[in-house]
């Protein structure tokens, strides 16, 4: 049985690591609200973007695509979010894991370096360059400091080569933020739009709270089951419309305005389910902590309280002798 003194130490040790990890989850708190209030700022618009191109599509017997043109895919470009610094549970190793099995897909069918990978985070690059893949640039400052110009740069730069030919098929990995206790994994394909996938993809968000309980976990699910209760069948939009100049030129100035949203988009779930992520692993360590600490107290009061019984027996084995 250890000694007190080495109870004592470890009590002090255990605490001290607790006031860390709750300061960590303090800041994460902190850092998830801002990411959901920039996430909030950007949906009407979105919301907007989504109307206009549902409408345009009502007025079309088939589901347009960003280029009309099918090809075979040869070389395929992977943009992969991840975060800049650790802590943050299994929220790296799960992107990271799932970037592996889409490269290994892909090269078993198109061969070897047929897959190039954009990672935006720091963690995805080193290992991306460590298991040999084709890097393409280093974008870790966007998860930092999140910008809509840069993004709308790289969008630029993968829509070129895939007009080119350089690349035939972009993919999105990334974390979708649903809640501050539900992030999902998501592989999403962004060149080309397929805008009726699309448009029917789950726009669902709580971003009222970033407390996470059992309660916050199924806000979605009922919320979902209410609203369909509610609405019932979803009302066919009006397809009478006059489009000037033309369908085809509206939608090539509207497509390239929902390439940016999605790529900026999926860079605001990524770092808002990042910053959930290592909220909800500070809280788990901080309760862990807690709970050791109980244990602790518990054991260290055990053996006090056997330490003084054996002196009380010395004194007394020691009175009846003399």
């Amino acid at each position: 049985m250890p000694s007190l003194k080495e109870i004592k130490g470890r009590i002090a040790s255990v605490n001290s690591t607790r006031k860390i990890t709750s300061a960590m989850k303090m800041v994460a708190s902190s850092k998830l609200h801002h990411a959901q209030v920039a996430i909030q700022n950007m949906l009407p618009y979105e919301t907007m973007l989504e109307h206009i191109l549902k409408s345009f599509l009502a007025a079309e017997a088939e589901p347009q695509t960003i280029f009309d043109d099918e090809r075979p895919v040869k070389r395929v470009a992977l943009v992969v979010f991840s975060s800049n610094s650790s802590l943050c549970g299994g929220f790296n190793a799960n992107v990271i894991k799932l970037m592996q099995r889409t490269v290994d897909a892909y090269e078993q069918e198109l061969g070897k370096g047929a897959v190039d990978v954009w990672p935006i985070g720091r963690k995805v690059a080193e290992k991306a360059r460590k298991l040999g893949y084709t890097v393409k640039g280093d974008y870790a400052a966007l998860i930092d400091h999140p910008h809509v110009q840069e993004c709308i740069d790289i969008t630029m730069e993968l829509g070129r080569q895939f007009w080119e030919g350089e690349i035939d098929r972009v993919e999105l990995i990334y974390h979708h933020f649903k809640s501050a206790g539900s992030q999902v994994l998501t592989n999403k394909q962004f060149l080309p739009i397929d805008l009726e996938s699309e448009l029917g993809r789950d726009h669902e968000r709580d971003l009222t709270t970033n407390v996470v309980t059992k309660k916050a976990q199924d806000y979605l699910k009922k919320n979902r089951r209410k609203r369909e209760a509610k609405d019932g069948e979803p009302a066919p939009l009006n397809d009478n419309f006059i489009v000037e100049p033309d369908m085809n030129t509206v939608l090539s100035l509207l497509i390239p305005k929902l390439a940016h949203l999605m790529l900026y988009t999926a860079l605001l779930d990524s770092v808002a389910s990042e910053h959930a992520a290592r909220m909800v692993a500070m809280q788990t360590a901080t309760d862990n902590a807690d709970e050791l600490l109980r244990q602790l107290n518990l054991q260290y009061n055990k053996s006090r309280q056997q330490a003084i019984t054996s002196e009380l027996l010395d004194i007394v084995g020691g009175s009846v002798n003399n």
